[in-house]
């Protein structure tokens, strides 16, 4: 049996063989909608995660082809929407979800989030996103969902930091709604 994704180097660590396996393998078998299979959603995809483990696959590899499972999901729902409505209304949904995110954006830089007990996101990488995000919405500056995802941000601590999961609850509907355009 050949591996679904390269592996990494000798002594390092990746995801998990079996685990990743086991999720394209139940992904791919909601997309094809086969009898039996329970549905998957590109919330789902972009929730999936796996262990660290020695000799697995390359992180890298697998994330990308997440990312692809992910668009190609929404791509699925979008034909299924604008077959039933319209093209417009589905527009109009995105525009609607992209509005809830404006009050964070609107605020001050470093007052965007709640601050982080302990150890967080450095605010100030945080703030640099969401000013790429204020450019694309009110001046059509190019971002991408894949360059939201793959943003990275350095640690900090308690003020200078932004709580984790409210930063990367904002960024997973920023995803969504650029996913719905793209």
């Amino acid at each position: 049996m050949t591996d679904m994704f390269p592996r990494v180097k000798r002594w390092q660590r990746g995801y998990h063989p079996g685990q990743v396996e086991e999720f394209f393998e139940k992904a791919r078998a909601a997309y094809e909608a086969r009898p039996g299979t329970e549905e998957m959603t590109e919330e789902d995809v972009r929730a999936a995660a796996f262990d660290m483990v020695a000799d697995g696959y390359q992180t890298a590899a697998v994330d990308a082809a997440l990312d692809r499972l992910e668009a190609a999901m929404v791509r699925r729902r979008r034909a299924r929407f604008t077959a039933e409505r319209d093209e417009q209304e589905w527009m109009d949904q995105a525009i609607e979800r992209a509005t809830t995110l404006y009050p964070r954006l609107q605020r001050p830089a470093g007052q965007r989030f709640a601050d982080a007990h302990g150890h967080g996101y450095l605010k100030e990488d945080v703030d640099e996103l969401c000013e790429s995000l204020i450019g694309y919405f009110e001046d059509g500056s190019p971002i991408s969902a894949q360059q939201i995802r793959r943003a990275t941000f350095r640690r900090a601590r308690s003020s200078k930091a932004y709580d984790e999961a409210v930063v990367d609850t904002f960024l997973d509907r920023a995803v969504e709604v650029l996913l719905a355009v793209e």
